[in-house]
């Protein structure tokens, strides 16, 4: 059988942005993760709620995801979602559960979760077996749009350079099934077991992205485009890049945070090549490496900056990286959020909080009041 590569369009768009918020459900007794999600889209329905098309269902019934409509700053997508949330908050509260913002659940048990209703979720069971049960993890994806096709892949393989400064920022998720793992994002060593997840390939033309399609689809690897998960990965109907390197976040100023870092980036690589020049990018085996890293040790990690091997402490190459950015953000109007990325550094990231909590009183459900607890 020969492969033909698969055409595909891409919708070029302005520096527009998009955020996609995971929140699990928990009892507010037991603190446990809730198969809610059913119940909780009936009252969305019932109430005719006018921001429904911003609520959306997951993989799983504890699962629900709060998504903007397209920004134009970080601010407008955080009173966006602000906007959902609240909405969203009065319905939990008659059913007794309550949202909450992190990358893993620190004890509930895969087995008891249930699969939300429909075809390609049973399919996608299906085909991954243990590891498809064990996804009990959460996230967040942020949509920049992009005004030439021939700069998405480019800007991808280049963004691949600061993936350990976005995951060790967003670090959520060191506890797994009631026991600690050594990890600070073990979402982001979960989520990569998938067939089509992980990091992204390097592709430098689109031709090329189009004849892997091709390959995918003719093999049944995949049947639609967004069955291909990656970290880092082209959304062509949507004219953007959609980085989905961060673990779940508990609250709207730390999301503000992480989503300015994101935007700034990206326009920043587009500029840049705007201006002529070649995007500096790294060897596939040492953004494995940093991937790792990142997901080890997180902010305490000592990551490899540049193809010529240097290494550096995360947090030092962030500094110097939040000050070179400055003139994008002021361009962009998120000033203040990209200055608020220091905020996580000094005040600790989510995994740093969670382990004080439970160091301080020994009891996971602690842990999920404290994640509760931060939401805003």
């Amino acid at each position: 059988m020969t492969s033909t590569p698969e055409h595909i369009e891409f919708r070029p768009s302005g520096p527009t942005l998009g955020v996609e918020w995971e929140l699990a459900l928990v009892d507010r007794e037991t603190r446990d993760l809730s198969n809610s999600a059913g119940p909780l889209f009936d009252l969305i329905a019932q109430r005719g709620l006018t921001r429904s098309d911003r609520i959306h269902k997951e993989l799983l019934r504890n699962t629900v995801e709060l998504v903007t409509g397209v920004c134009t700053t970080v601010g407008e997508a955080m009173d966006d979602l602000g906007a959902t949330l609240q909405e969203v908050r009065g319905l939990t509260d008659e059913l007794g559960v309550d949202l909450y913002g992190a990358g893993t659940h620190p004890f509930a048990e895969w087995s008891a979760q249930q699969l939300t209703e429909g075809h390609r979720y049973a399919e996608l069971i299906e085909r991954t077996q243990w590891w498809g049960r064990q996804m009990l993890i959460w996230g967040v994806h942020v949509h920049v749009g992009i005004d030439d096709r021939d700069k998405v892949l480019p800007i991808v393989s280049s963004l691949l350079k600061y993936y350990p400064h976005l995951l060790a920022l967003s670090a959520s998720s060191p506890m797994w099934a009631g026991q600690e793992t050594g990890y600070v994002s073990n979402r982001a060593m979960m989520f990569q077991q998938l067939p089509t997840a992980g990091l992204p390939f390097q592709f430098e033309k689109w031709s090329e992205f189009e004849s892997f399609v091709g390959d995918q689809k003719t093999t049944g690897i995949i049947d639609h485009l967004n069955e291909i998960r990656w970290d880092i990965r082209p959304s062509p109907h949507l004219g953007t890049i959609e980085v989905r390197v961060c673990d779940g976040v508990s609250n709207r100023r730390e999301l503000a945070a992480l989503v300015a870092l994101t935007h700034c980036l990206v326009v920043d690589l587009s500029r840049r090549l705007d201006a002529g020049e070649e995007l500096p990018h790294m060897a596939p085996w040492l953004v494995q490496e940093n991937k790792w890293r990142a997901a080890r040790y997180g902010l305490d990690a000592i990551i490899i900056e540049n193809s010529d091997c240097d290494e550096r402490l995360v947090t030092d190459d962030l500094a110097e990286l939040l000050v070179r950015l400055e003139p994008v953000a002021e361009s962009l109007g998120c000033a203040s959020e990209l200055a608020s990325v220091a905020d996580i550094v000094s005040r600790g990231a989510s995994y740093q909080r969670q382990h004080t909590v439970f160091g301080r009183t020994g009891d996971l459900r602690d842990v999920v009041d404290s994640i509760v607890n931060e939401l805003d």
